[in-house]
């Protein structure tokens, strides 16, 4: 018997735990089935569909679906779990709302691609004369910013007006920028919902040269950013297929000389100031003048008005007609008369309203199999675009043959251009073809298709992965070949650039293997790409890691669980949340122990290390090195111990124990030699230069710094040639020569603010600052010193923040600010005298000399 009167609503649900509370609700209103039996009914159900044994559910994931605490859920089985406490269709419907509206929309919302570029222009566009005469006023009303609104219905041609309209200004040279995105306001899919302005705004920034790390947070700070870079600018920001007015106001200039098309289905009348521009569909003159341009040359046959018959039929829809012009110029040997008369006939027979079902059911039934075949497949991909490897492993085909059956649907108009070499759907096109698939397609052929697909996306970004860090390769899950075409990855400015492209792509299959029962792929994607992972975007980089642990916990994976919460813990990190970061790696470091993976293992206590040595807590430092140290030398990772060895250097340096530092330095030099890690090697020649540098041989110490620059230059590492030039102006500054310390600094400043490095920012302005007072420009110093100063308080520095105010203290001194002088060198006192006491009592010196009297 149910113990509840009533089935739990679980559109009520406002958050994941409301929504697991109300599953443990339907689980005793079902009588409490133990987990047991929920999975041999879900079992039992996915068998008759087809799915294989190696996929069924186990009892332990299962029950994880009513643990609380989930970042996201697994849709599939939440929904077989329903199904298997009360199969009501329409219940059951409940929970799959339910689903998208709680968990399935947070990450996808951020992940969309934007372009600077705008779509291609048709190559003989037509009609809508009266349309682009007040889109062309519109857009040139004087310096004012003009909001051109576009709305109409689906399939009337609004965004390849906006895309005509659009080059027409750029071939005029009205403006001298683009920026394009699709907003997905109205996309079939539930898991491509309406794109965050925040995100657009992301992508936005970057293209118009603003660095991932100092992209702001906020919406309202990313707007303005956007703004500022957009000021002075002749930029046409064009925002197609927006959902609503609040989708689009953040992302409109606001300036002078930009101008902004927007498309959308619905009215936006609420943007103001803007042109309000309703589009319908063609006239029937532009429909048949589209249809004559189009099929010039085809044979009429017996009625003359067959071009007209064929335009009524497609409703005069501006995609209707692409999709049967493309048909009908497919088709050889029938005359237009024909053509409109098997029209006639399919409307009769099917029932068909709408010109563009009409015309879909026309292409798509024209087409021969294997067409049919990739036009339904390529439609199940996840991301927004896909490119000729991608339609290759859906459809199990060669490059080339996949290619001419791309450009045939491309030509026939069922797919577009979204980039070079990448093609997209219309939304409408795009759910017809996903309904052909569920109707042709049974559920283990498109599992199959999807397989292919995920183990391509793994082995590509294995390729790239491996071409960039090639001596981590072995730390990377093993991944294997597959028979699909792959692009050519070895060169590494070709992996970065694939991997760049690719980036949202990426993003989209971890989410969706996570959500479908592929954890491995999710798993292993998420390793392969720990290290690029760990340059890009925090919000990219979370998403990722966030997948991959769910999809480790639900499928029981403690090793996989400690490496995403090794990259959840890096991002929080970077994010200046150390305390979540540090409990988040000492929580992985207790796993990859209960699993016994000693060098993972050794990579969170290396990174529990860097933390403790950053809050001066040195002997901790020491204690988790030294731990990780004898890890890795048991499993001869030569890689891992050379930089373990390095961090050590520093350890000792700081100590002043200089002879074990060069020591150290000198073995994990030899070590990172021997195991062709440049980027450690450059690490540790920085290291040991700076070890000379502070035992007193300068000389030593700049052929080691030059080396280490050189390298860094040639691998493209930006934040490797920062430390290294912060280094070498510390050298200069040591051997009186100011001027070149200065410079150096303001190299590496230049670049840590381009990165958004404010750790590495704050060293640089304490170097920078010692430097200017060297060269007797006591002013500048004061204004290095207290931006230190100001971003360690800020980042918990207390290394930093005590050297800053040291420096304070020496510049308010040149300047005869004795006070000032006196106050900081007594805060930088009581500070250094919590982890340095040397450095402390240098400051008591300084107090006590006179120097700085009160």
């Amino acid at each position: 018997m149910p113990s509840f009167a009533e089935l739990p609503d679980p559109a009520q649900a406002g958050s994941s735990d409301e929504l697991v509370e109300r599953l443990r609700l339907l689980k005793a209103w079902a009588g409490d089935p133990s987990y047991e039996m929920i999975k041999d009914r879900v079992n039992a159900a996915w068998t008759a569909a087809g799915r294989p044994p190696s996929e069924l559910a186990r009892r332990s994931t299962v029950a994880n679906v009513f643990a609380p605490g989930r970042r996201r859920f697994n849709p599939d089985l939440v929904i077989a779990v329903v199904e298997a406490l009360h199969p009501e269709v329409g219940y059951v419907n409940q929970w799959a709302q339910a689903l998208r509206v709680v968990g399935g929309e947070a990450d996808p919302v951020a992940q969309v691609r934007v372009w600077d570029s705008l779509p291609p222009d048709l190559d003989a566009f037509t009609g809508r004369a009266e349309e682009l005469d007040r889109l062309r006023t519109a857009m040139r009303a004087g310096d004012a910013v003009v909001i051109s609104a576009i709305e109409g219905m689906a399939g009337v041609g609004k965004t390849q007006l906006a895309v005509h309209a659009g080059h027409r200004m750029v071939r005029e040279e009205a403006v001298d920028r683009v920026l394009f995105v699709n907003l997905r306001g109205f996309h079939p899919d539930s898991a491509q919902p309406p794109a965050d302005p925040g995100a657009v705004l992301d992508g936005f920034l970057r293209l118009l040269g603003v660095p991932g790390q100092q992209i702001p947070p906020g919406l309202e700070a990313r707007a303005a950013a956007y703004r500022d870079r957009l000021a002075g600018s002749r930029t046409l920001v064009v925002l197609d297929n927006a959902a609503t007015a609040d989708q689009v106001r953040p992302l409109l200039p606001g300036v002078a000389g930009c101008p902004t098309l927007v498309t959308s289905r619905r009215n936006l009348a609420e943007l103001e100031p803007a042109t309000q521009l309703a589009v319908d569909a063609f006239t029937p003159d532009e429909a048949l003048a589209f249809l004559t341009s189009t099929l010039a040359g085809l044979p009429v046959g017996t009625d003359p008005g067959a071009a007209g018959r064929i335009a009524r039929r497609a409703g005069h829809l501006p995609l209707a007609l692409s999709l049967i012009a493309g048909h009908i110029l497919g088709t050889t040997g029938w005359t237009l008369t024909d053509h409109a008369d098997r029209l006639d006939e399919r409307h009769r027979a099917r029932r068909l309203d709408s010109g563009v079902e009409l015309a879909l059911d026309l292409s798509y039934q024209g087409l021969p199999h294997d067409q049919q075949r990739l036009f339904r497949l390529a439609a199940l991909h996840p991301g927004q675009d896909f490119d000729v490897y991608a339609a290759a492993a859906l459809a199990g085909t060669g490059q080339a043959a996949t290619q001419a059956l791309l450009d045939r649907l491309g030509h026939d108009h069922l797919l577009q251009p979204a980039g070079p070499g990448r093609y997209t759907f219309h939304d409408l096109v795009r759910a017809y073809a996903v309904t052909r698939a569920q109707d042709q397609d049974p559920p283990p052929v498109r599992r199959k298709a999807l397989t292919r697909l995920f183990d391509y996306y793994l082995v590509a970004a294995a390729a790239a992965m491996n071409a960039l860090h090639p001596a981590e390769t072995h730390r990377r899950p093993p991944v294997e070949p597959v028979d699909t075409p792959a692009p050519d990855l070895a060169d590494p400015e070709a992996a970065a650039a694939w991997l760049e492209t690719e980036r949202p792509t990426l993003v989209a299959v971890a989410a969706h293997t996570a959500a479908h029962d592929w954890p491995g792929h999710t798993t292993r994607l998420a390793r392969v790409l720990y290290r690029y992972l760990q340059g890009a975007d925090n919000n990219d980089a979370l998403a990722v890691h966030g997948h991959a642990l769910d999809a480790t916990r639900d499928s029981g994976d403690l090793a996989g669980q400690g490496h995403a919460l090794i990259g959840i813990a890096i991002v929080h990190l970077r994010r200046g949340e150390t305390g979540r970061g540090a409990g988040l790696m000492r929580d992985a470091v207790d796993l990859f122990r209960q699993v016994g993976d000693p060098l993972w293992e050794a990579v969170a206590l290396h990174n529990l290390g860097m933390l403790a040595d950053r809050s001066e807590d040195y002997k901790t430092a020491i204690d988790h090195w030294e731990r990780a140290l004898a890890l890795v030398r048991t499993v001869g990772d030569q890689s891992a111990e050379a930089q373990t060895l390095n961090v050590l250097g520093i350890a000792m340096e700081r100590a002043g124990r200089f002879v074990e530092a060069i020591g150290y330095c000198r073995d994990a030099l030899t070590l990172a030699r021997a195991s062709g890690n440049e980027h450690g090697t450059a690490f540790v020649l920085n290291t040991l230069g700076t070890v000379e540098l502070t035992s007193g041989r300068p000389e030593d110490a700049g052929e080691h710094l030059r080396e280490a620059l050189a390298i860094f230059q040639r691998v493209g590492s930006r934040a490797g040639e920062a430390t290294v030039l912060d280094s070498l102006g510390l050298l200069h500054t040591r051997l009186e020569q100011p001027e070149q310390a200065v410079d150096y600094h303001e190299q590496a400043l230049v670049i840590v603010r381009e990165i958004g490095d404010q750790d590495g920012e704050t060293h640089v302005r304490n170097g920078l600052g010692a430097a200017t007072l060297a060269a007797a420009r006591p002013a500048d110093a004061l204004v290095h010193f207290t931006a230190a100063q100001s971003l360690a308080e800020k980042l918990g520095v207390r290394g930093q923040l005590a050297e800053a105010l040291a420096g304070l203290g020496r510049a308010h001194q040149a300047l005869g600010a004795t006070a000032s002088a006196r106050e900081h060198y007594s805060r930088a006192r009581d500070l250094y005298a919590e982890f340095d006491t040397a450095a402390a009592a240098e400051m008591e010196k300084h107090l006590d000399s006179g120097s700085a009297p009160m």
